[in-house]
């Protein structure tokens, strides 16, 4: 019996190369193709598949509400995400949402066709390289301080009120905020957050 695919992922080309490939494979259909999350929800109801491909948005506030939503609306239909690079964050958030396999966007065909079987039998599939950023970490470049200053600056407050909560001078916090921007290479704080979360610092 045919292994029933529903691909999610927001480039176009990537996404029919992605859907070509798979359908090409002996014993697997692709039944849909979507680029957003709304439009998965309704194709995943319509197609009940045994596997949903779903490419993560890392850099959103919670890239994996997807997952969490289609583990509430079809339970019984396996979610491998992809993501470009994997934090053990990242991990333990989409394991925690319930997906069933992790795989990199930048590996291999094979790869990716024995992670869709594996899920579609029942199994679990998890890349090797998801698996290395929860055993090995990557050291975190902010300081203590840093990371205080970032975790009160996610709320939004302004730099007066996020010095007056960390008992700091209102230059210190300034010189801690340029401080981050530089090490995390982002154009604002709200990046800088975001980034920080995605990396699991904070």
């Amino acid at each position: 019996m045919a292994i029933h695919v529903v691909v999610a992922e927001e480039m176009g080309l990537f996404r029919g190369a992605l859907c070509a490939a798979l359908s090409s494979e002996e014993g697997m259909t692709v039944v849909a193709d979507v680029a957003g999350d709304d439009d998965l929800v309704t194709a995943v109801r319509r197609y009940r598949p045994e596997v949903v491909v779903l490419t993560l948005a890392s850099e959103l506030p919670d890239p994996v509400a997807t997952v969490t939503k289609l583990g509430v609306e079809v339970p019984d239909t396996a979610v491998l995400v992809m993501s470009h690079r994997w934090s053990p964050a990242l991990v333990e958030a989409a394991l925690a949402a319930g997906a069933r396999g992790l795989i990199g966007k930048d590996g291999c065909l094979a790869d990716l066709v024995r992670a869709i079987r594996a899920l579609a039998a029942g199994e679990r599939a998890i890349d090797p390289a998801a698996a290395m950023a929860v055993l090995s970490p990557p050291e975190v470049p902010l300081t203590a301080r840093e990371l205080d200053v970032l975790r009160v600056a996610a709320e939004g407050l302004p730099v007066k009120e996020i010095a007056a909560r960390l008992f700091l001078a209102h230059g210190t916090v300034r010189n801690h905020l340029s401080a981050i921007l530089r090490k995390t290479g982002a154009r604002n704080r709200m990046e800088a957050v975001w980034h920080a979360r995605r990396e699991g610092w904070l």
